[in-house]
C-alpha cells in the first residue's frame, strides 16, 4: 500500500494470488496476479494523487485527467481497474471504488460485483473507522447467509453452505453454465473452509434460523 495514496476507507486483496484454489500446484499462487480493491471517499482527489505517483499505471485515460477517470469509474459496477501493473516483482491489478458506491452494493446488491467478492474470504489490508461501511460489511455477510439458506435443505453441511454463498455472485455468469469455470466455486471453497468459518462462524452462532453444530460441521 505504500505505493499508493493513503486516503483509503478500505483496501483488500482477493483471488488465487492470495488464497489457494483446488488444482493449483504448490507455490503456483506466488506467480498468480495479485488483485486488490481500494475504496476511497473522494475518487477525483484519489485519482489525482495516484496520477502524480503512478501515472504509468493508467491507460490512455490518464490524458483526460482525474475527473474523467472518476466519471468512467461511475459506470457499470462503479469500479475502475488498472491492470497488468508491475509492483515489487509481481503483476497486480487494482480496482478503485467510491466508499458510497461500495456501501450501496453491500446493502442492496446493486451489482454484487464487489459485494460478492466480500462474501468470500479476502485479506483486509486497511480499514478506517467508517461505521456505515463496517455495518454494511456485516449486513452483506448476513444477507449472503440468508440467501443461501433459501436454496438449501433442512439439514446441510458447512461445505454446502459455503458453496452456496460462494456461488451467489456467479449465479448470473454464463461462464458458470458451460465450460471449464463450472467447478470454480468448488475450487474456491474446498481449500479455504477454515477461512470461510472465520468469516461466518459468529453470524451462524447468533442466527436464530438454524442450529449450528460446529463440532460436526452441520447446520439444521
Amino acid at each position: 500500500l505504500a505505493h499508493f495514496p493513503q486516503e483509503l476507507s478500505l483496501a483488500f486483496a482477493y483471488g488465487s494470488g492470495v488464497f489457494r484454489q483446488a488444482g493449483d500446484a504448490a507455490g503456483s499462487g506466488e506467480n498468480n496476479m495479485l488483485d486488490f480493491v481500494f475504496a476511497v471517499d473522494d475518487s477525483v482527489t484519489w485519482h489525482m494523487m495516484n496520477l502524480l505517483k503512478n501515472r504509468s499505471h493508467y491507460s490512455f485515460l490518464k490524458f483526460f485527467g482525474p475527473k474523467q477517470i472518476s466519471s468512467i469509474q461511475s459506470y457499470g459496477a462503479g469500479i475502475y481497474y488498472n491492470t497488468l501493473v508491475p509492483c515489487n516483482g509481481r503483476m497486480i491489478k487494482y480496482g478503485v471504488i467510491s466508499t458510497d458506491t461500495l456501501i450501496d452494493d453491500l446493502l442492496h446488491w446493486k451489482t454484487l460485483y464487489v459485494a460478492g467478492r466480500l462474501q468470500k474470504p479476502v485479506k483486509i489490508l486497511t480499514q478506517n473507522d467508517n461505521s456505515k461501511l463496517q455495518a454494511a460489511l456485516v449486513s452483506n455477510l448476513k444477507s449472503a447467509v440468508t440467501a443461501a439458506f433459501l436454496m438449501l435443505p433442512e439439514s446441510f453441511s458447512e461445505d454446502d453452505l459455503y458453496m452456496q454463498i460462494a456461488g451467489l455472485s456467479y449465479s448470473g455468469d454464463f461462464r458458470m453454465v458451460i465450460g471449464e469455470d463450472r467447478s470454480k466455486v468448488q475450487n474456491i471453497v474446498k481449500p479455504n473452509v477454515p477461512h470461510f468459518q472465520k468469516l461466518y462462524s459468529n453470524i451462524l452462532q447468533d442466527c436464530p434460523q438454524v442450529v449450528y453444530k460446529h463440532h460436526l460441521g452441520r447446520l439444521e
